[in-house]
C-alpha cells in the first residue's frame, strides 16, 4: 500500500524539502529539532521514495545483519556520534537485552523501546535506522562500499511491512531540570566503603541506585582520589597523546537504548567548530566539546584492579561519553593508560 500524508504532515514534507536546499549539511537529528519535530517523523515522510516501514521482531532482523558483511555502526545521543565499521558477529539476546561481540562491532542493545524501522535509500547510500517511542533514533546501520547489497534487499524484503501507511504514534520527551550538584543527605562513610570494595565497573550502577544518586553527586562523594574533575578542553590533550602513543582504548557512547563501544587506537585528530573528531578509516567519532558541562577522571576498584576512565557529563547531568585503556575482564588496565592522563589532563581545582 502506497504511504499517503496527513494535510499536517504534508505541510511538514513542504517544510523538510526547503529545509534540506537551504540547510544541505544539517544533520537530520538537528534538522527535526529546528523542525519542533522528531527524526523518526522526518523519515517517515520519504516512505515511498525514499523509505521503506520495516515490521517484525528487529531481534530477529539483528541476527541476520551479518549477512550483510562490512557495515558501518552508528550510534549517537544529543552530543557525540559514534561511527564504526565491521562485522555483525556473535549476536545474542536475553528477552530484549542483547550483545553483538564482534572484533570490530561492539554494541549492547535495549530493543524494549526499538518502536520504528526502515530501510533509507537516498543518494546512494543505504541504511537500516531504527527509533524509540520518542522518535529519536537507537541506532543506525549503513552499507559500505565492501557490504553485500543483494543481501541487503533481501533483508529488506523480508521485513518490509504489508501496509505502509506510515502513522507514528510518537511519545512527547519532557525536558529534564538539571540535577543539584548535592544530593539529599547520606552515609558518605557508607557509600565511600562501598565504592573501595567494588569488584565490577558495572556494579557501580547498582551503588547509584542504592544511594539514590545522581552520576555528578556520586563523583562528588568519591573516596578520596577516585574522582575528579579536569577541564572540558582536556580532550583535544588527550586524544592527541592517545594517537602520539599508539596506546589502544574504548570508547563508549550510548542513549537509552544502544551502548556502541571502539576498542584500539585513534590516530587522525582534529577540530571542526564545536566538533572534536577522530576521523581513522575503521572508526570516527564526532564530539561537541560544548556540550561538556563537566568532566572527571574516575577510578573503580575491580577484581582486576582499579579501572581508570574519564566520563563526559552534560548540563542535564547525563553521562554521555566514556574512554577507557584497552582491557578485557580478567585482564588489568593498561598501566601506560592512567600514566597518560596523568601528564595530559588539566585539573580543575
Amino acid at each position: 500500500m502506497k504511504s499517503t500524508l496527513s494535510p499536517d504532515r504534508t505541510e511538514l514534507k513542504e517544510r523538510w524539502e526547503e529545509f534540506k536546499v537551504i540547510n544541505p549539511k544539517t544533520r537530520i537529528r538537528d534538522a527535526a529539532k529546528q523542525l519542533n519535530t522528531t527524526e523518526a517523523e522526518l523519515v517517515a515522510i520519504g516512505v515511498g521514495k525514499t523509505a521503506t516501514l520495516l515490521d517484525g521482531d528487529f531481534r530477529e532482523l539483528i541476527k541476520e545483519v551479518g549477512s550483510l558483511g562490512h557495515v558501518m555502526a552508528l550510534t549517537r545521543n544529543d552530543h557525540v556520534v559514534h561511527e564504526r565499521k565491521g562485522v555483525y558477529e556473535n549476536v545474542s539476546f536475553n528477552n530484549h537485552v542483547g550483545l553483538v561481540l564482534g572484533e570490530d562491532i561492539d554494541l549492547r542493545l535495549f530493543l524494549g523501546d526499538w518502536k520504528f524501522g526502515f530501510a533509507v535509500s537516498e543518494n546512494d547510500r543505504h541504511s537500516l535506522q531504527f527509533f524509540n517511542s520518542f522518535g529519536e533514533a537507537t541506532h543506525k546501520i549503513y552499507l559500505t562500499e565492501k557490504s553485500n547489497k543483494a543481501a541487503y534487499d533481501a533483508l529488506v524484503a523480508k521485513y518490509t511491512a504489508a501496509d505502509q501507511d506510515v502513522n507514528l504514534l510518537i511519545n512527547p520527551k519532557q525536558e529534564k531540570a538539571p540535577e543539584p550538584e548535592t544530593a539529599r543527605e547520606i552515609d558518605v562513610a557508607a557509600f565511600q566503603a562501598e565504592w573501595l570494595a567494588l569488584k565490577d565497573t558495572h556494579d557501580f550502577f547498582t551503588l547509584l541506585r542504592k544511594y539514590k544518586l545522581s552520576r555528578k553527586q556520586a563523583l562528588r562523594y568519591a573516596p578520596e582520589g577516585y574522582a575528579y574533575q579536569i577541564t572540558p578542553s582536556s580532550m583535544k590533550p588527550i586524544f592527541d597523546a592517545v594517537s602520539e602513543s599508539g596506546l589502544p582504548i574504548m570508547v563508549f557512547v550510548s542513549n537509552p537504548n544502544c551502548i556502541q563501544i571502539h576498542t584500539g587506537p585513534i590516530n587522525k585528530i582534529f577540530v571542526m567548530g564545536p566538533w572534536l573528531n577522530i576521523m581513522d578509516p575503521e572508526f570516527n567519532l564526532h564530539l561537541r566539546e560544548d556540550a561538556i558541562d563537566e568532566a572527571w577522571i574516575v577510578r573503580k576498584p575491580t577484581e582486576d584492579g582499579i579501572v581508570t576512565g574519564i566520563e563526559l557529563i552534560d548540563k542535564e547531568g547525563v553521562m554521555f561519553n566514556q574512554f577507557f585503556g584497552k582491557r578485557k575482564p580478567g585482564i588489568p588496565e593498561l598501566k601506560e593508560w592512567p600514566a597518560l592522563l596523568e601528564t595530559t589532563v588539566t585539573r580543575l581545582g
